[in-house]
């Protein structure tokens, strides 16, 4: 019989279901059977990656961000009753899944319920350092003590520098082993001919990720520019319109994403790790913005820029002249994972 693994990425933006693909790709190849367990959007994008993959759909944390940034601990602090009754349900749920699911391990991707005494359980994250202003100690502290419950963490970085995480995913103190996997993407380079000068990639909780595609849309809408946006909204099915020069699809997946983003000069999205990531594997020059109050984007993009290898500016600061920045900086260009997947499965 194949071990079955529970495969479950947090639902906040898509970031930690699109990198659980290779992960559920390195599974099927190794001779496991994933078991998908997520909710909203995370979820609706796995059962289009994998049709064929059984799912499971857990109870949802429904965090919104504040509209304006720096409400963002505030809001993130009101929501922390629901939040903490969400994960209350999700071990709940998981101890259910064990027993009735025959589930021989976990992989979690951020969730923070979802381990077992019973079996072995990976934690997957890049903020071993919970960046929150003042309070980056405590939230660090509380989600060090998450990590400990599970046997392993795998941290999506290289281990030593030049790292993209930087701080966040290089802390000492956990008493679990840390392996880090190195960048991990479900995409690879090729070369394509440019279809378009500028493509935005949107994604995230909302509103803000509405709001950042109005203010990008209207920014755009004259402009002679070949543009792709990609919404980042996933329905049951895929929608097209174009406004001027910019064609709008709702979402994309699998194979035709990664040809849009090949085929694109250049990068308009939030500063995300899963896309700091993606960008790097697949070589891309990009401008960064990050979402209002989210400190570990507005670490990254600051980091990124001091760093020389892509231009940022906050949400508010905006203006279509700020991308003629991007040819002074070097891009990113890194390697895929270059982990043992093998070495890797043998804990369960």
């Amino acid at each position: 019989m194949k071990k079955r693994i529970l495969i479950a990425p947090l639902n906040w933006g898509l970031g930690h279901a699109t990198r659980c693909i290779p992960i559920i790709n390195q599974l099927i190849l190794h001779n496991y059977t994933p078991v998908i367990a997520s909710d909203g959007i995370a979820l609706a994008l796995l059962k289009k990656e994998f049709p064929t993959v059984e799912t499971i759909e857990l109870p949802a944390y429904d965090v919104t961000y504040a509209k304006k940034g720096h409400f963002f601990k505030l809001k993130l602090l009101k929501d922390s009753p629901k939040l903490l009754k969400a994960i209350k349900a999700e071990k709940k749920a998981t101890k259910h899944l064990v027993e009735n699911y025959n589930i021989d391990g976990i992989i979690s991707d951020n969730r923070l319920g979802v381990h077992s005494k019973n079996i072995p359980s990976v934690f997957i994250t890049h903020q071993l350092q919970v960046l929150s202003g003042n309070t980056t100690w405590l939230s660090t502290k509380m989600h060090q003590r998450v990590i400990e419950k599970f046997n392993e963490c795998w941290v999506p970085d290289h281990e030593n520098e030049p790292s993209l995480s930087g701080k966040l995913g290089h802390m000492k103190g956990i008493e679990i082993p840390i392996k880090y996997l190195g960048p991990l993407s479900r995409f690879k380079r090729t070369q394509i001919e440019p279809l378009y000068d500028l493509m935005i990639l949107l994604s995230g909780p909302e509103p803000q990720r509405t709001l950042l595609e109005n203010q990008l849309l209207d920014a755009y809408k004259q402009s002679t520019k070949r543009i792709l946006c990609v919404r980042g909204v996933i329905e049951e099915t895929q929608s097209k319109i174009t406004i001027g020069n910019i064609t709008v699809y709702n979402f994309m997946a699998g194979q035709q994403l990664e040809d849009a983003i090949n085929s694109s000069s250049m990068m308009l999205c939030r500063s995300g790790y899963t896309t700091v990531m993606d960008l790097s594997v697949l070589g891309k020059k990009a401008f960064f913005i990050p979402t209002p109050g989210q400190f570990e984007q507005e670490y990254l993009a600051k980091r990124l820029d001091e760093l020389n290898l892509v231009p940022y500016c906050k949400q508010d600061d905006f203006s279509i002249d700020k991308l003629d920045h991007i040819q002074e900086y070097k891009g990113l260009d890194g390697l895929n994972t270059n982990a043992n997947f093998k070495d890797l499965f043998k804990l369960f």
